[in-house]
């Protein structure tokens, strides 16, 4: 008598499903990538401002590096300067929504500050 082996391995269905799935999180991914990107454009424009010595040239500076990073989400008057010591702080805070489907959203929150 020869014993059947059981067949393992995926259904055409679960294939499909394992597809759709991977296909909405790289879809996800795409739109929260360029995100985080602009978010380390941003922490490099905060740490070359803060090099600056007053409010106004600390704007400035984070201004002309976000037109040169292409940043448009968050501005120079965004930005809050304040000082430790002897070493000016820079902090930033901001928010992005990404729409997903229908009414849902992906919050994401960023936030840094110069070191």
């Amino acid at each position: 008598m020869a014993i059947r082996k059981q067949q393992q391995g995926l259904t055409f269905f679960g294939l499909l499903v394992v597809g759709i799935l991977l296909a909405l999180a790289g879809v996800v991914a795409a739109q929260v990538v360029p995100t985080y990107i602009e978010y380390m454009a941003v922490q490099k424009a905060v740490i070359r401002a803060s090099e600056g010595t007053t409010v106004a040239e600390v704007r400035s500076i984070f201004d002309k590096s976000a037109q040169i990073d292409d940043i448009r989400t968050i501005s120079g008057k965004d930005l809050t300067v304040g000082k430790e010591g002897d070493r000016v702080v820079v902090s930033f805070a901001y928010d992005r929504e990404i729409h997903l489907a229908g009414p849902a959203y992906l919050l994401m929150r960023y936030e840094g500050r110069s070191r």
